[in-house]
């Protein structure tokens, strides 16, 4: 009987190990120390040729899943109606040879979500500024509108290794942005009628429909990431 419990305490023994070896056996917990920023580019249509930088910063806590991106970006987009513009901002002229053209200046800050291994849901805010620019050649008038609007953007994303450091990101969501004052030459609309200088009868929805300021805006992005660090 004896061997029978000197083996069941060797058994038993192996199975818990001593305290010291029981307590090294525990995972430690750990910070995790990765590389935690990424810097790369995107290329796409946001009803406009769109180029953006964008950097991602990740490891705010201990397994916090949410990553934090910058963005910063210039798409081309169109200016409107250059006769409705003059007439709205200006005057009723029509001599002259229009020439038009428009861009915004977009920032944006999103937090990215995962979804799977490789998609990521996205969502954050965004601030554009819009310029348009008329010039009637032979018509001496040569003027900008402007506006500025504060937004939101959400969409989904799928990020596939291109090398140790380097991914491609495909990317599909849509941005909406509030309304916002119109400014042309010396006159200005505001969503809320307070407008200064304005012509004839003319209103916000007026300007609004005669220039290509954003209002909402689809985004179809194709991008790279390169992670810093090693």
């Amino acid at each position: 009987m004896r061997w029978r419990t000197t083996f069941s305490s060797l058994v038993l023994s192996l199975s818990l190990g001593t305290p010291a070896a029981a307590q090294s056996a525990m995972p430690a917990a750990r910070w995790d120390t990765s590389p935690s920023l990424t810097v790369g580019g995107f290329l796409g249509y946001q009803r406009g040729l769109s180029f953006q930088m964008i950097g991602t910063a990740r490891g705010f806590a201990q397994d916090f899943p949410v990553q934090a991106r910058f963005r910063l970006g210039r798409t081309a987009v169109e200016p409107g109606d250059p006769g409705d513009a003059r007439r709205i901002f200006i005057n009723d002229a029509t001599n002259g040879t229009p020439k038009e053209k428009g861009h915004t200046w977009d920032f944006g800050l999103d937090g990215l979500y995962p979804m799977g291994d490789r998609t990521n849901f996205f969502g954050g805010v965004r601030y554009s500024r819009f310029k348009a620019n008329f010039k009637y050649v032979g018509g001496n008038e040569d003027f900008d509108v402007t506006s500025s609007h504060w937004g939101v953007a959400g969409g989904v994303e799928a990020s596939y290794p291109m090398g140790r450091k380097t991914s491609l990101i495909l990317s599909a969501g849509a941005e909406i942005f509030l309304s916002s004052r119109l400014t042309g030459h010396d006159t200005s609309y505001s969503p809320d009628g307070d407008h200064v200088n304005p012509r004839n009868d003319y209103d916000y929805t007026d300007a609004d429909e005669a220039v290509g300021q954003p209002n909402w805006r689809p985004m179809i992005l194709v991008g790279v990431n390169y992670r810093l660090g090693g």
